[in-house]
């Protein structure tokens, strides 16, 4: 495997809130999105996410706190734990979160990416 150029990667597309997996490691997938405005409260019943800022800051809603990531930041949300992603501009991120895991977790939204359909770049 050759280096991943993260700008490089992130210059192959520009559709929001829609992950493209960049790489693979143990079972981790590592994804990248674009994302702005808000996106639908879910939770991941059995994987934590880890939210990498690249460029810009997200917004991550919890029923009892939120927690604003700037570039350059990690937060890893942890299994089970309903949250609510927003951007107020658009917002580069790196995901990394075990193969499997539902886009939107259980929650159903017009957004949500089936496993079999993430896109790789």
């Amino acid at each position: 495997m050759s280096a991943v150029n993260l700008l490089d990667k992130f210059s192959k597309f520009n559709d929001q809130w829609s992950p493209k997996v960049i790489a693979e490691s143990n079972g981790q997938l590592i994804k990248l999105a674009k994302v702005q405005g808000e996106f639908v409260w879910h939770n991941h019943a059995d994987e934590d996410e880890v939210f990498f800022i690249v460029k810009g800051e997200l917004l991550l809603k919890f029923r009892d706190k939120e927690v604003l990531l700037k570039e350059g930041e990690l937060y890893v949300v942890p299994k089970g734990v309903e949250h609510f992603p927003v951007a107020k501009e658009e917002c580069w991120l790196m995901l990394i979160e075990p193969k499997g895991t539902k886009h939107t977790g259980e929650t159903d939204f017009e957004r949500s990416v089936e496993e079999e359909n993430q896109e790789w770049i």
